[in-house]
C-alpha cells in the first residue's frame, strides 16, 4: 500500500490505525518513524477532527482529507502540537514528507 500525491509517492509503508487503541495511541511513545511512512486513520464520516502531539517526541506534518482531497496540511511540533480540521480521514507523515501537499489536492491510497 502506498499513499500518492500526483502521482508520486509519499509514503510506502502505510499502517492503518483502525481501533480506538491505535487510534488512541497514534505515535505516541515511537522514537521516530521512516521517512516513508504513514499512519492513516479512516473514519466513517468528515467531521472536525482533531491531533495531539503529547508524547510524540518527534515533528510530523498532518494531512485532513475528505473523499480524498486535502482540507488542510499542518507541521506539528513535538510535544506541544495541536491541529483541528474536518476530514473522514487523517495521515500523520514524517516532518517534510508532505512538502508540496496544499489544500484542494487530491492523495489517494494504492495498492
Amino acid at each position: 500500500m502506498q499513499l500518492v500525491h500526483e502521482n508520486r509517492p509519499i509514503a510506502t509503508t502505510v499502517e492503518f490505525a483502525d481501533t480506538l487503541l491505535t487510534q488512541t495511541r497514534g505515535l505516541m511513545f515511537r522514537r521516530s518513524v521512516p521517512d516513508d511512512y504513514a499512519l492513516v486513520f479512516r473514519f466513517d464520516e468528515a467531521e472536525r477532527r482533531s491531533l495531539h502531539m503529547l508524547f510524540v517526541s518527534f515533528p510530523i506534518d498532518a494531512l485532513w482529507v475528505v473523499d480524498g482531497e486535502v482540507t488542510k496540511h499542518a507541521r506539528l511540533s513535538e510535544w506541544t502540537g495541536l491541529g483541528w480540521g474536518t476530514a473522514d480521514t487523517i495521515v500523520e507523515l514524517p516532518a517534510g514528507a508532505a512538502d508540496g501537499v496544499d489544500t484542494g489536492d487530491s492523495v489517494e491510497l494504492v495498492e
